[in-house]
């Protein structure tokens, strides 16, 4: 099956927030029920029109995982519980760097395969928060491509 990167429509947001969704119940496991609710509708009426987004396509045009950034920094990169594995995250990371020239990330600790992914994708760690955004108590990583940081 081929995978195309995409633009992503307002009209297409819900189908966005809908793979958001899942794909936190199946990595954030650390969040709560009420952290979900609170954020889902923050995603639909407010971040994804914040961000440059992007999406990755699959079979039908479907929207299977998408990422957003904003001042060269990536503000989310999300894969559908159902095609994690496949190599479509670091697709989407490899587009955020090359074409939308991205090299920073925020990462929540407590993700320890989102933190190595990025490590593994040659990210390290610059700076710690003790909260997140929304000053939750969820601690952040602020990580950056190394060969940004060293001027390579």
């Amino acid at each position: 099956m081929a995978h195309y990167i995409d633009k992503v429509e307002k009209a297409e947001f819900p189908e966005v927030v809908a793979v958001w969704e899942a794909s936190v119940r199946a990595t954030h496991h650390f969040l709560k029920e009420e952290d979900i609710l609170y954020f889902k509708p923050l995603i639909l009426n407010e971040y994804l029109s914040a961000v440059q987004l992007r999406c990755i396509r699959g079979h039908g045009k479907q929207i299977i995982g998408f990422l957003g950034t904003a001042e060269r920094n990536l503000e989310m990169l999300f894969i559908h519980p159902e095609y994690r594995g496949r190599g479509l995250g670091k697709t989407l990371l490899a587009y955020s760097i090359h074409e939308l020239n991205v090299y920073k990330v925020d990462v929540n600790e407590q993700n320890h395969q989102a933190v190595e992914f990025y490590r593994h994708s040659g990210f390290t760690t610059i700076g710690r928060s003790e909260l997140d955004a929304s000053g939750k108590p969820y601690p952040i990583l602020h990580m950056e491509l190394k060969k940004v940081r060293l001027g390579q």
